[in-house]
């Protein structure tokens, strides 16, 4: 059982302390959830001042292939010098990458500023939620979480309005300017503060073959779910190079993990039931989660004839409930003894909101389609802070920060994943000429088959989560299994 490091507890801290620690950690998750929404509704004024719509989605692709790849080690540098160390030193790394992107001269130096500002972004989330992990106790921490999960809530309602506002009517570099004093906020916050708590640090030796296989097979993997049947064919020759990269890059990296005397991953975190069964079950979720949010406007605009604006404010039930769900389950776990209760309930009725969405999807209105939706969002909210508490639990003290950034990096993955399946559905093989069809008057019964599709795989993504979920076992939290 983890707990926070002995002779120190909250209490030692004033409420005034606490409160600043807290908001300086939500600064920092905000600027990591911030720059992943308000970046993609300045895309084509970018592309358009820069001269450069080609590559475009490089400016996406070069922050997510970053932070991803780079998130397991931070988490393992955290073990070993220090969670507070490290997070300064992505919190610093970030505001250098933003600055660089908001001078950049073309798209080649923004792609290059994006791929550092991914470097520092690695290390935001993962790390802001161990030092959750050792500031509160079990008991609360389901609660913390949960208030957090407001961040997330507020980066995807206002990211896209802010990003869209600043390129339409100010200048697109300032949805980076504007992490310069988040970023210096959560800096300074936490370079103080965080300084009173006690330094977790432990005798580890960094793995650094592993580490460079890890972020070969992460970025080749990454690299080929987010070209494959968008720039480029998925039976392509870069594509099945980049696919045949990855599978040898996770084979090697499987046996140095086996084999190296301390591996990047040690073997104890993977092998744990709890761990291993919470990070499936976040990942198949919150995939399923990010997927619905990217391609629902599709529908919203293609069959339901919806304005850009529009299409983004009928996201907001989908989003609300998610944060709803987390905060709901955050609660109850520090009160049930049964904590997965909950969140399996609310995964059947997300899971049944789904197909009943499928089934009848031609005659559903937009309220009725975002109250399903909304279910869904409960489900899958309902089911993160329970993940995240039982990691962190599960965990031995000396990896804490690992088994927290390989939660946070198998998320990221398993998003990307169910991301580009979803992708292959509803844009790939010729459905995005079909959505294109559609929302100009063409065959909005195609769209609808298509989005069918969707809801039926995400439902099966769903049962997964389900699964998963119901097959971690249920220690209890509060210091017996």
């Amino acid at each position: 059982m983890n707990k926070p490091a002995a002779g120190f507890s909250h209490a030692d801290l004033s409420r005034g302390e606490m409160l600043q620690i807290m908001i300086g950690l939500g600064l920092a998750m905000l600027l990591s959830a911030l720059d992943q929404t308000i970046v993609a509704t300045a895309l084509p004024t970018i592309g358009k001042d820069l001269g450069d719509f080609e590559h475009l989605p490089w400016i996406v692709t070069a922050y997510l292939v970053a932070a991803t790849a780079l998130t397991p080690l931070y988490g393992k540098l955290a073990d070993i010098h220090g969670v507070r160390v490290m997070l300064l030193i992505g919190i610093f790394t970030f505001v250098l990458g933003s600055l660089a992107c908001a001078v950049s001269p073309n798209l080649t130096w923004l792609a290059i500023a994006r791929a550092a500002q991914g470097a520092g972004g690695g290390a935001l989330i993962a790390l802001a939620q161990t030092i959750i992990a050792d500031l509160v106790s079990v008991r609360e921490r389901g609660r913390a979480l949960a208030y957090f999960s407001v961040v997330f809530a507020g980066a995807s309602i206002g990211g896209p309005i802010l990003g869209g506002v600043f390129a339409e009517y100010l200048h697109w570099s300032l949805i980076f300017w504007i992490n310069l004093p988040l970023g210096l906020a959560a800096f300074f916050m936490t370079y103080f503060k965080l300084a009173r708590l006690p330094l977790r640090r432990h005798p580890h030796r960094v793995d650094i073959g592993g580490a460079a296989l890890l972020v070969i097979a992460s970025v080749a993997s990454l690299l080929a779910l987010s070209w494959g049947g968008v720039r480029y064919p998925w039976g392509s020759s870069p594509i099945l190079a980049l696919i045949a990269t990855a599978l040898a890059g996770w084979a090697i990296f499987a046996w140095r993990t086996k084999t190296a005397e301390e591996p990047l991953i040690p073997l104890a975190v993977l092998a744990d039931d709890v761990i291993r069964n919470a990070i499936l079950a976040g990942g198949f979720g919150l995939g399923t989660f990010v997927a619905l949010t990217m391609y629902m406007p599709i529908y919203f605009e293609g069959a339901l004839r919806l304005s850009a604006d529009q299409s983004g404010l009928a996201l907001i039930p989908l989003t609300v409930a998610t944060v709803t769900g987390a905060a709901v389950s955050g609660r109850l776990l520090s009160r049930l003894r049964h904590y997965k209760a909950a969140p399996l309930t609310a995964l059947v009725l997300a899971f049944v909101a789904l197909l009943i969405a499928r089934r009848f999807l031609a005659d559903l209105p937009l309220a009725a389609l975002d109250a399903l939706l909304a279910i869904v969002g409960f489900g899958v909210g309902a089911m993160l802070p329970v993940t995240t508490v039982c990691v962190q639990s599960a965990a031995p003290g000396h990896n804490l920060g690992t088994a927290t950034a390989v939660m946070q990096f198998s998320r990221q993955l398993g998003a990307a994943l169910i991301v580009a399946i979803m992708g292959a559905i509803v844009i790939g093989a010729g459905h995005g000429a079909l959505a294109a069809e559609a929302a100009a008057g063409a065959d909005v019964e195609a769209l609808r088959e298509t989005f069918r599709t969707a809801f039926l795989v995400g439902a099966m993504f769903i049962a997964l989560c389900f699964f998963f979920l119901a097959r971690m076992e249920e220690r209890n939290l509060h210091g017996e299994r």
